[in-house]
């Protein structure tokens, strides 16, 4: 299941409705992303995540699906907010269920990867001084070669 929201989520409530009647669930793996100051020489005021709606539920069923495709889940859900946020505050949750925990575990770190450079969010941070978009890390792109090479 995909939400984007603008309001905060209960961790412990959304994996309780996702675990509900899934009997055969041996493992659980979950993230959950907060806001943090990137910028050491100034604290971060907010974090607004600005998106096209469409265009960013279709990216992320599409990571999703992806992910059901490389392993075995009885189910699993993102969570991403968008909007203005301040440090702290929640930002994604990823949880994934299944049989096993190695399933649990590598899809759980696969759609955190894919999500952190493929979903189609613009990230600008504000300061007391300035205002920044935040651009895509080579560290961020280099978590997703590792996927690449399980794949081959």
């Amino acid at each position: 299941m995909i939400k984007l929201q603008v309001e905060d989520f209960d961790v412990s409530r959304e994996l309780s409705v996702m675990l509900s009647g899934h009997k055969q669930v041996g493992g659980v793996c979950t993230f959950v992303g907060l806001v943090r100051e990137y910028d050491s020489s100034e604290p971060l005021n907010s974090l607004t995540l600005e998106h096209y709606p469409e265009m960013t539920k279709k990216e992320l069923i599409k990571i999703e699906k992806q992910a059901k495709e490389k392993w075995t889940l009885k189910d699993s859900l993102i969570i991403h907010r968008y909007g203005r946020l301040v440090p702290s505050d929640q930002i994604v949750f990823v949880a994934t269920a299944s049989a096993h925990r190695s399933d649990a575990f590598n899809s759980c770190e696969y759609i955190v990867d894919y999500l952190k450079t493929r979903a189609p969010f613009w990230k600008k941070e504000e300061y007391k001084s300035r205002v920044k978009w935040v651009e895509a890390r080579s560290s961020d792109e280099d978590a997703l070669n590792k996927w690449e090479e399980v794949a081959n």
